[in-house]
């Protein structure tokens, strides 16, 4: 499989295909481009810029490429312009969807609460992760095993943006007392203590939203197995739990807990974008139907 953008359509498909994947490219193109624009604006404004004023020159791009990229996972998910009707995913799809989901929640808080010095990063991992779905837009699944499939698969999705959301704040929660740590003042951005009870907030949505998945694959799937997905899955599922537990009963907090989160949080990105990337990317095999 190249890197280069891959078509929506098999060639069976021929000129059917072309619509749809001229469609796939103008979104992915369009939101590619505002990330990128996003990105590349300076993070301080002019001397003497009100500072109400500041993140207004870049809002508005923001916005637009965040809802290209949703009309691009829209397309590429619903398998719109396939010759068999059926959703498609991915190792891709399912990274610029969490992205997104990150994105989207970064966009009401930032209405609220001072969070414009991570923009710019938000936008360069947005552009890579569109990109990236855009150069693998995953594999047709016509079949589904299970009813419950589509609700597994959403809440699996939501459990990542969560989690995402959780290491974004935990990630401003440790550069905050770094810099409590080396005496500087703080540059404009919220509380320390505010930053962790958000962490900690998104880590026990993501947890039930989680447990919700993993519940609905196991008791619904009839194909549920032991493989690496599945365990994976069931262990980050257990170090988060695991995080909660510990705050509740022995108070962690700093840098300990913020490392059982990213342990957490890595373990769930293997389970499912890492274990289809080595499917798809590595030894190129097909899906099989049912909840890969």
């Amino acid at each position: 499989m190249s890197l280069s953008p891959a078509p929506l359509g098999d060639a069976a498909a021929g000129a059917h295909g072309a619509g749809p994947a001229a469609a796939l490219a103008a979104a992915s193109a369009l939101a590619l481009l505002g990330y990128v624009w996003v990105g590349l604006r300076p993070a301080r404004a002019a001397a003497g810029e009100a500072a109400a004023h500041r993140p207004l020159r870049s809002a508005a791009p923001l916005a637009l490429a965040w809802g290209a990229q949703f009309a691009a996972l829209f397309l590429d998910i619903s398998g719109y312009g396939l010759a068999v009707p059926g959703a498609r995913f991915g190792f891709a799809p399912a990274l610029s969807m969490t992205i997104w989901l990150v994105l989207t929640v970064y966009l009401v808080e930032s209405r609220f609460l001072p969070l414009q010095s991570v923009r710019r990063a938000l936008a360069w991992l947005a552009a890579a992760a569109v990109l990236l779905a855009w150069a693998f837009p995953g594999e047709s699944r016509p079949l589904a095993a299970s009813p419950w499939a589509p609700l597994h698969w959403v809440l699996g999705l939501a459990s990542y943006g969560l989690f995402g959301v959780a290491v974004l704040h935990a990630a401003l929660m440790n550069r905050a007392e770094s810099r409590l740590r080396r005496k500087q003042a703080a540059s404009g951005g919220l509380p320390l203590l505010q930053l962790e009870r958000l962490t900690f907030q998104f880590v026990a949505a993501g947890v039930g939203v989680l447990s919700l998945a993993i519940l609905l694959g196991w008791g619904f799937t009839p194909q549920w197995k032991w493989d690496h997905k599945n365990l994976l899955a069931v262990l980050g599922w257990l170090v988060l739990t695991g995080l909660l537990v510990g705050r509740r009963v022995y108070g962690w907090r700093g840098r300990r807990a913020t490392r059982w989160l990213y342990a957490g949080a890595a373990l769930l990105l293997l389970s499912y974008a890492g274990s289809r990337f080595v499917l798809e990317v590595i030894l190129q095999r097909g899906a099989t139907g049912g909840v890969a």
